[in-house]
């Protein structure tokens, strides 16, 4: 199949490298623009594009895909397909229409829970011990088209979102294939999704990261592990921004954000219901740590109460 790939972010890359490992025909890929990284603001090409550079494929990059000149671009190319993990942006009818085949996308929730921008860490936010990937044939909905394949993997204690996209991005690639296969045998069997079931992952917020010590342990180790690496959860420790990446549940009481413990190695904070160990951190200014390498630069007194 003559195939157009669009795709931004490193999720999208296990499934373009499946397809261009595949027999299939990757005549093009769509990504977002390129965007200035690191300190020096320099312009850095999306990992999707640093693929398709390396086999030779063309990239476009249009800054809105509602255009006449974007939707020609993709006539000329002539596509059977059009395969969608992860570009970011709703596609218009007219570009729905214009492979004979539709365009399938990879969703990183079992539809219709999650439906959104960011379903991986919403997920372990949340609390869900399962997500999974569906293919789906798009509509221009956000994330409501005909469902089409579906596979579970168990999210694992030990899973933050960058652990679980991993797993995610690799299951996604292998169900992109399946689902091109299964639609080129005439097997697929399009399911709608329930609307009565449908929950949502919003894009994620610098904001949604903050640690309020007054919600249960459970919810917070939740929120630590749903929000790394990006945009991390944080407190304050007197006057300063306090990031913490690492957790884990403890029973212990005392006041919300107050440390029950501050020995070398060990630094034990309690919430509204329950306590944290703290296991990795860094302070405004500082570098991403291990507790007792932090403890053995900065003490922090027992009694101390993060958080504003």
């Amino acid at each position: 199949m003559k195939i157009i790939f669009m795709g931004t972010p490193e999720f999208a890359v296990s499934s373009l490298k499946a397809l261009i490992e595949s027999d299939h025909d990757v005549v093009a890929v769509v990504a977002q623009p390129d965007k200035p990284k690191g300190r020096g603001r320099k312009l850095a090409p999306p990992p999707t594009k640093a693929l398709a550079e390396q086999h030779n494929i063309p990239v476009l990059q249009p800054e809105k895909v509602r255009t006449q000149e974007f939707l020609s671009q993709l006539q000329n190319l002539s596509p059977d397909l059009i395969c969608v993990t992860a570009y970011g942006k709703i596609l218009p009818k007219s570009i729905l229409e214009v492979p004979p085949y539709g365009c399938i996308n990879v969703h990183a929730s079992l539809l219709p829970k999650y439906r959104g921008a960011a379903p991986i860490n919403w997920v372990i936010v949340r609390g869900e011990t399962q997500s999974g990937i569906t293919t789906m044939l798009m509509d221009e909905g956000m994330d409501t088209g005909d469902m089409l394949l579906k596979k579970e993997i168990q999210i694992q204690d030990e899973d933050d979102a960058g652990s679980l996209s991993e797993k995610l991005s690799q299951l996604g690639a292998e169900l992109l294939l399946e689902t091109i296969s299964q639609l080129q045998e005439g097997k697929l069997g399009p399911a709608k999704q329930d609307e009565s079931l449908a929950t949502y992952a919003p894009m994620l917020k610098k904001s949604d990261g903050e640690i309020k010590w007054e919600n249960p342990a459970s919810e917070l180790w939740n929120l630590i592990r749903g929000m790394n690496p990006w945009p991390g959860t944080f407190t304050t420790l007197g006057n300063k921004s306090l990031k913490i990446f690492k957790a884990t549940l403890i029973d212990g009481e005392g006041s919300p954000g107050e440390v029950l413990e501050s020995d070398p190695g060990v630094l034990r904070v309690s919430t509204g219901e329950g306590a944290l160990e703290i296991l990795e951190l860094q302070l405004e200014g500082g570098k991403r740590l291990d507790t007792k390498s932090f403890l053995a630069g900065r003490k922090i007194e027992k009694g101390t109460i993060l958080g504003n």
